[in-house]
């Protein structure tokens, strides 16, 4: 049995374990439970659950942390049952995504069913115990039940995204997961919704059945956000792999060099504590780095050998065309701030870019991505010259005075190969056999 597999096992049956003891801890109920109006919400929140969209790689996310804490603060106020059980039953109705279904995933499924239950389970003790310490045995005022569900709220989606990283960096590790980004606007967007959750729970508390149609309106509106942003993010992925097509089919070389200078600049980020965010930026900066060429022309592109001066001005400023382009799309711009600034410069270089800027003081982003891409050009076989040996790939990296070839983050790269242990270029041997030979 592969390692991996091995880990999703052990994962998938700890967190069902801790689920399980959860609800074991929040049985019984005591008193009277409104088992109608707790199936509706375990409907809304098993579709919301199901509709979960990826917000990140292998991370979903959904508006169904509304339905937990109106539960938890509707059945906190009616104070005839516990909602610890409401809270911690619904998240126990929910683990399956209509990916899950797609793909017959077990794992996935189970990993949830445990998370989802210790985050409920938490949020719902903290709700009740703020709730009975603030009322003081009374019904509670408006300020002390938004004081319980904001805390509550940010119970539930701190256990829950610290529960979900904890186990996908244990099961698939740093190498087969790209590190989140954005997570503080989507830390605030969960707990934001858990809050207005909360809230609906005192509406439907305060005045009767015929405003649950509007509350689960109100649920739909908040899973279009989700929505919203996942589909803007895969229209940004599309257009990338795009921008990746077409410049494949014009040059062969490019086919696998956007992919290893993406991975250099991982490999670079993670050495220098870069965050997702700043991980994502980098990766899409190497996708888009050597989109100039389409503007170059198809003689320059298919020299045997170096370029002049002359030809290798001609490229820069053909690239930087296309630089002033892209700049214009929102998104992509500082990406091409970062791909602007990342190429070697010529004396009194100067192309009159409009869209951003190029500076002789490279940002450590820029270092990094022109570190990657000079190291994968060097330790490539390329028209006019065999490929370098990674150990002579570094050595000239070391040695060129540009201020982009900066010693920290090349040393950064020699750190996360050898962790990883992966070498580029031919072996040291081979060429020092051929030299030995040509000697």
């Amino acid at each position: 049995m592969r390692p991996e597999k091995r880990k999703r096992i052990l994962i998938g049956v700890i967190y069902v374990i801790a689920g399980l003891a959860a609800l074991a801890l929040a049985w019984p109920p005591g008193g009277e439970f409104d088992w109608p109006l707790w199936t509706i919400f375990t409907v809304a929140f098993v579709l919301l659950s199901f509709q979960s969209v990826e917000v990140n790689d292998r991370q979903f996310a959904s508006s169904s942390q509304m339905v937990v804490l109106t539960a938890g603060v509707y059945f906190a106020l009616s104070q005839d049952a516990s909602p610890v059980l409401a809270m911690s039953l619904l998240a126990a109705a929910g683990p399956l995504t209509k990916s899950d279904f797609a793909n017959r995933r077990v794992f996935l499924p189970s990993f949830n069913f445990g998370q989802l239950i210790v985050s409920a389970f938490a949020a719902g003790n903290v709700l009740a115990f703020l709730i009975d310490e603030l009322a003081g045995g009374r019904l509670p005022d408006l300020t002390a039940v938004m004081v319980a569900t904001g805390t509550a709220a940010l119970v539930y989606t701190a256990s829950n995204n610290l529960l979900v990283q904890v186990g996908a960096r244990i099961v698939y590790g740093t190498r087969q997961i790209i590190p989140w980004s954005r997570l503080g606007i989507l830390f605030a967007a969960q707990f934001s919704m858990g809050v207005l959750g909360g809230l609906l729970g005192v509406v439907l508390f305060e005045s009767n059945a015929a405003t649950i149609p509007l509350v689960l309106i109100v649920y739909v509106i908040g899973h279009l956000v989700f929505l919203s942003y996942s589909k803007l993010r895969e229209a940004h992925e599309s257009t990338l792999r795009g921008f990746i097509l077409a410049l494949e089919a014009r040059d062969l070389y490019t086919r696998g060099h956007t992919e290893r200078v993406a991975y250099f600049c991982r490999l670079i980020g993670e050495q220098l504590a870069f965050t997702g965010t700043q991980m994502e930026r980098m990766r899409w900066a190497a996708i888009i780095h050597d989109m100039g060429k389409l503007a170059v022309p198809v003689e320059v592109m298919e020299k045997q050998g170096r370029l002049t001066d002359g030809e290798y001005r001609s490229l820069r400023r053909a690239s930087h065309k296309v630089d002033d382009l892209m700049s214009e799309v929102e998104f992509l711009n500082p990406m091409v701030q970062i791909c602007s600034g990342s190429h070697p410069r010529l004396p009194h270089e100067n192309f009159d870019q409009t869209g951003h800027s190029h500076t002789t003081r490279p940002t450590l982003e820029q270092k990094v991505l022109a570190v990657a891409d000079a190291f994968d050009a060097m330790t490539s076989t390329r028209g006019y010259r065999m490929a370098f040996t990674q150990s002579k790939a570094f050595a000239t990296l070391r040695e060129d005075k540009t201020p982009l070839y900066d010693n920290d983050v090349i040393d950064a790269l020699e750190r996360g190969l050898t962790g990883i242990g992966r070498s580029y270029g031919p072996p040291d041997i081979v060429i020092e056999q051929e030299e030995a030979a040509s000697a």
